[in-house]
């Protein structure tokens, strides 16, 4: 396995945590619309007049451009200078939600926001590719998952109920301006080495034991990112379905996604573990608890309780897959392929939920999601007991 030191001669070798959190930011503009893609579907539904099969349908398309972007970027990233093409494609960001704002047809919406997601796809992977090379790569996809869930926080309480009032275009209006803000901070940045300056360095061919390792753990992200958007991407309707009011669903996912966060903080603090399968393996106890616990969504307390819980593993187990990944590979490559899977995933979860909820209604969404769960945890737990088994002296 190559489990190479990364690179000295870089600033990233002694990051301090303000770059982690400047990196995260940067990188969260390219995907922020995934973070609150429950008030996106929800806005297009109740502010558009979409059916739910067509706005899961545009969140897919947003997410599998994003997915093309990220496969792109991990083919493409050595041969580009990372801060100057981030600079592009956050301007071309910007320009595609202004632009939605006046697109009101699920056809024409899906293609521009298959778009969108491509460009932003791209700024992620690019992102990955600079985070998988700091001297920390679980702390910096930690900060990564802290930094979204805190901004999703307010996003999901903040803005679900003005969408009724205002419309979906306000949605499209916040991203807008998320682009902007990056845009600002990405010249605050350090100067990091180019991708393909840090591959001259790691040309050592990974093993196929550590080939099988990361498949394990690129399948895990897959099917966790799918189950986990699965059921997020409809969970405002579910509430109601449930009959729980607008207003409190809002405020639960808005205070889930604050607590969850904890997750993430648990990440930052662990650092590099040495030991990774023992706190997946409670990590995905919670999981798999908490989303069969959404059969009982009527009641306000489990519904706050579920919410809660899965955020916090969801802050928790994505930045430990990427830093699985990071560890096994350190020039950013499986960090950036990563990228494309979790992505992958994220768009494959709405797209079968709304095709779920067609045939089948909650219920049936549930325990897709669970089953989904279910899968991933076997193959996150398989890799990390992989990985803590070659990484030991």
């Amino acid at each position: 396995m190559n489990t190479t030191p990364a690179t000295t001669a870089s600033p990233a070798t002694s990051t301090p945590l303000w770059v982690y959190a400047l990196l995260a930011f940067v990188a969260t503009a390219g995907f922020f619309y995934i973070n609150i893609m429950s008030a996106i579907v929800d806005g297009l539904v109740t502010g558009w007049g979409f059916d739910n099969a067509q706005a899961g349908t545009v969140a897919a398309a947003n997410i599998y451009g994003a997915s093309a972007g990220a496969l792109t970027a991990a083919l493409v990233v050595r041969k580009l200078r990372w801060r100057p093409t981030l600079a592009l494609l956050l301007g071309v960001l910007l320009l595609l939600d202004i632009a939605s704002v006046a697109v009101r047809e699920p056809t024409p919406l899906t293609l521009l926001r298959a778009v969108h997601g491509f460009v932003g796809g791209m700024a992620v992977g690019i992102s990955y590719s600079v985070m998988a090379r700091t001297q920390s790569p679980d702390r910096a996809f930690g900060m990564l998952l802290l930094v979204q869930f805190g901004l999703a926080g307010l996003g999901l309480m903040v803005l679900p109920p003005l969408v009724p009032t205002h419309g979906a275009q306000l949605l499209f209006m916040v991203l807008a301006g998320f682009s902007a803000v990056a845009l600002l901070a990405l010249p605050m940045l350090p100067r990091f080495d180019d991708a393909a300056a840090a591959q001259d360095e790691q040309r050592q061919a990974l093993t196929p034991t550590a080939r099988r390792t990361a498949a394990f753990a690129l399948l895990a992200m897959f099917l966790f990112q799918g189950g986990n958007m699965a059921l997020s991407a409809f969970i405002i309707g579910l509430g109601e379905r449930f009959g729980l009011a607008r207003d409190f669903i809002s405020h639960t996912l808005g205070w889930a996604t604050w607590i969850g966060a904890l997750g993430a903080v648990a990440v930052i603090a662990m650092g590099t573990p040495r030991n990774r399968l023992h706190p997946l393996l409670v990590a995905f106890a919670l999981t798999l608890v908490g989303t069969a616990a959404f059969f009982w969504s009527g009641s306000k307390a489990v519904f706050f309780a579920a919410n809660v819980g899965t955020a916090i593993t969801w802050s928790f187990v994505v930045p430990c897959l990427f830093g699985m990944l990071s560890k096994i590979d350190h020039s950013g490559r499986l960090a950036t392929l990563a990228g494309f899977v979790s992505k992958m995933g994220l768009a494959s979860g709405p797209l079968l939920a709304g095709w779920v909820l067609r045939g089948g209604g909650d219920h049936a969404l549930i325990a897709t999601a669970l089953t989904i769960l279910a899968l991933s945890a076997v193959a996150t737990l398989a890799g990390a007991h992989r990985l803590d088994k070659e990484s030991a002296p």
